[in-house]
């Protein structure tokens, strides 16, 4: 039997949240009130007290296909277990990338604005600006 030396496939390593776009400046829908104050109750409520693996996000890209690294959402809030929130400045998310933290979001929460309601209720396509296709 004859075993030949195929040439092994070069993969390219994962982009990190350094190399994924953190927001982009045309996206529309700036927060209102309701948008500041809802996920500061949230964080408040879901806060526990000697838990340091428990990490928060608001209005933070979450990239979560890793044969698409670019496919991102960005929900309004979410809450992941098991993930330790940064303790330095340096430490702090740009982005949350599923394959580097290993651990998907345990709850996400989407607060809808009258302004892009049908959208984020999937009753309408999302807006398509500048060659990005926004979605929540």
């Amino acid at each position: 039997m004859y075993q030949s030396d195929s040439p092994k496939s070069v993969q390219k390593p994962l982009p990190t949240m350094y190399d994924l776009p953190s927001e982009y400046p045309e996206e529309l829908g700036l927060p209102d009130e309701f948008h500041d104050f809802q996920p500061q109750l949230l964080r408040e409520t879901c806060k526990l007290p000697n838990h340091d693996d428990i990490f928060i996000g608001t209005d933070l890209n979450i990239y979560y296909d890793s044969r698409h690294t670019q496919w991102h959402k960005r929900p309004d809030w979410f809450l992941v277990l098991g993930v330790p929130k940064a303790k330095q400045q340096e430490d702090l998310r740009w982005s949350y990338v599923i394959w580097q933290e290993g651990v998907s979001p345990f709850l996400v929460v989407e607060l809808l604005s009258p302004g892009t309601e049908d959208e984020d209720l999937g009753r309408a396509p999302r807006r398509i600006a500048q060659g990005f296709v926004y979605s929540s």
